[in-house]
């Protein structure tokens, strides 16, 4: 499966595709949805508006915990992680978890009282652990987001937006630990038996994460992902009353109607280009790497080489070219990088007399 994720994200100007009436009646006043493998926006709506997050919160927590800690680790729950406000797998002071089953607490019970225990054994403190969230946000491009606590708990300085938990659940699926925590339908942890909050699980094919989350300021928020024939799609919605019907139907949506194709091969001429004072006039560009994207059955892409339409000789064979964008309804969706396809050096100059040739021919 080709990925994308936060930096490529940003690198793509990906083309927001209006879907049919049926899915445009979601009841969300944000969403996004996203196909992950080619990074094209398949729905959104305000979708860079920033909004209380809730226990959505959790998908950064778990991924800098995945990304940091090693999970097959035994902690003993500190006090300062019993008795949390709002949702809990009813963690017990002193008691001794591996912080594998401390993930499954956070993302299958939404346990704010295991996001605690995390933060302090991951960061140190809760506010050590917050700067390790906003770190890794910036790291992938979420200009859109900070956070101030690990388990979503209403804060005006804690915030993110439909764009960016879609890249950041996009990224977090490729990592192996994360993945197998939130697509777990239940699970033991100690004498506990956990049950996923996330119904998608079961209602709706391939689905295997990510996470559910409500605060009554915030609304109900959900970001899911299901995953289809190695194509993932990323669904997120923000205040949104029928959010089970709508992840359906928008997941339906995104793979019934769209399909990973593939716009050009590597090796594959996508132009050609003048070569000024070149020996030939002419050289053909060509693909460096392969380069697949979501289209619908009627849609078709064209090819650009931008620029001046010429380059300097020499053009050597194997030498990076410009890029070629990928054009759909005369927008950019992809960039793909090129080499040429042939040597074209410069003419040869005349050889200069030399001394003796020029005297003789006096």
């Amino acid at each position: 499966m080709k990925r994308i994720y936060a930096g490529a994200a940003a690198a793509l100007l990906a083309a927001a595709l209006i879907l049919p009436v049926e899915a445009r009646a979601v009841s969300a006043k944000r969403a996004y949805v996203l196909d992950a493998v080619s990074g094209r926006v398949l729905f959104e709506r305000e979708p860079d508006r920033r909004s209380l997050i809730a226990s959505t919160t959790k998908i950064m927590t778990a991924l800098v915990v995945c990304e940091q800690c090693n999970v097959l680790d035994r902690m003993r729950v500190p006090r300062e992680a019993v008795g949390i406000e709002g949702s809990s797998m009813y963690l017990k002071e002193g008691e001794v978890l591996t912080i594998q089953e401390l993930l499954y607490g956070l993302m299958l019970s939404s346990g704010n009282d295991a996001a605690v225990a995390l933060a302090i054994y991951c960061g140190g403190t809760v506010e050590g652990f917050a700067e390790m969230m906003n770190d890794k946000a910036r790291v992938l491009g979420l200009q859109g987001s900070h956070f101030e606590n690990p388990n979503g708990l209403d804060s005006p300085g804690h915030y993110s937006t439909a764009r960016d938990l879609a890249v950041l659940a996009a990224y977090a699926m490729e990592n192996p630990i994360f993945r197998q925590t939130v697509s777990a339908k239940n699970v033991r942890a100690g004498d506990r038996y956990l049950v996923n909050h996330n119904k998608l699980l079961w209602r709706v094919p391939g689905a295997d994460g990510v996470k559910t989350g409500y605060t009554r300021a915030a609304g109900r928020i959900l970001v899911s992902s299901a995953t289809r024939d190695d194509r993932r799609l990323i669904a997120v919605t923000i205040d949104d009353p029928d959010d089970w019907q709508d992840h359906a139907a928008l997941l339906e949506d995104g793979f019934s109607r769209f399909s990973i194709r593939r716009v050009v091969t590597a090796g594959e001429t996508v132009g050609k280009l003048e070569v000024a004072g070149g020996e030939n006039g002419w050289v053909e560009v060509l693909a460096a790497r392969d380069c697949d994207y979501a289209l619908s059955q009627e849609e078709t892409v064209q090819l650009a080489l931008p620029g001046p339409g010429f380059v300097y000789a020499p053009a050597v064979e194997g030498a990076a070219g410009p890029d070629c964008y990928v054009l759909l309804s005369g927008k950019a969706v992809a960039k793909i990088p090129t080499v040429y396809g042939a040597t074209v050096e410069q003419p040869a100059l005349p050889e200069e007399p030399s001394f003796w040739q020029k005297l003789f021919k006096r």
